[in-house]
């Protein structure tokens, strides 16, 4: 139900959109996947689901160059290029594939397309203390640059413990906590105190409710970014979650744009 004491949740139940609160989308991927359909999966297709709900921009890392670190000029960077008012790409890292020199000399060149970095430990099979990373967590360390990470409830390779070594060892880069240690709600979010350089981000949390509510509670909504995974899941229905939860605008300000905002312009 949607929050009844929220004036974002009644201006959105009248016009449909969020007039006067855009949004900021860090965690989506990009083009198709044969083993399901997506109807937005392009970017073009993107642009539209990004219009109608008023979002501004969206960080993304394209489903090829997560699997093949030979596609990520060709599927992350150019697709940045070609639409620049709308997206920024984090690089793929793909442990003992993609190759750091390179990376860096890329990441270099093309800062005004890359946001950070993506890494996804349980679909490339290693966990995220692995020396593999190493490189590129001493650079986004030494940078200051965020990484989205696919994190999931006690997950050997992305679980809380696993990502609490991993932020305390390098405290200067930010790590961006996809699904937010999903179905291990509690002890995911009881790990920000010690490590402030994680945020929390919503993709597939809004399947549980209560959940953002906790994040507020524990965390705090400062901590907070907000994601989708389009073309997966719709961005209607993440802006609807957020809206039904018993949480006061300026929270869901917070997590719809204003994190968003200052982390952007910190690394700008």
């Amino acid at each position: 139900m949607i929050n009844n004491k929220s004036q974002l949740a009644k201006a959105f139940w009248e016009s449909g959109k969020l007039t006067d609160c855009h949004i900021l989308d860090f965690h989506a991927h990009m083009h198709p996947l044969s083993s399901i359909y997506f109807p937005s999966a392009m970017p073009e297709k993107m642009i539209e689901t990004m219009k109608r709900c008023n979002t501004k921009l969206t960080v993304f890392c394209s489903h090829y160059a997560l699997d093949y670190a030979e596609y990520e000029e060709e599927y992350n960077l150019n697709e940045a290029k070609r639409f620049p008012e709308y997206f920024l790409a984090y690089h793929s890292v793909i442990p003992n594939k993609t190759n750091f020199k390179k990376t860096v000399e890329r990441f270099e060149n093309n800062k005004e397309y890359y946001f950070g970095f993506k890494l996804h430990a349980d679909f490339h099979s290693k966990p995220l203390t692995d020396i593999a990373y190493a490189p590129f967590f001493e650079y986004m360390d030494a940078n200051r640059l965020p990484a989205l990470l696919h994190t999931w409830g006690k997950s050997e390779q992305n679980g809380a413990d696993v990502v609490k070594q991993i932020a305390e060892r390098y405290p200067d880069a930010v790590f961006i906590c996809g699904h937010s240690f999903h179905g291990d709600w509690q002890y995911g979010a009881g790990i920000a105190g010690n490590c402030p350089n994680i945020m929390y981000e919503l993709t597939a949390v809004m399947d549980d409710c209560g959940v953002i509510e906790l994040l507020c509670d524990v965390v705090g909504s400062d901590r907070i970014l907000f994601g989708t995974d389009l073309p997966w899941f719709d961005t209607h229905h993440g802006i609807g979650a957020v809206l039904s939860a018993d949480i006061t605008d300026d929270d869901m300000r917070n997590i719809f744009y204003r994190n968003g905002e200052k982390l952007i312009n910190k690394l700008r």
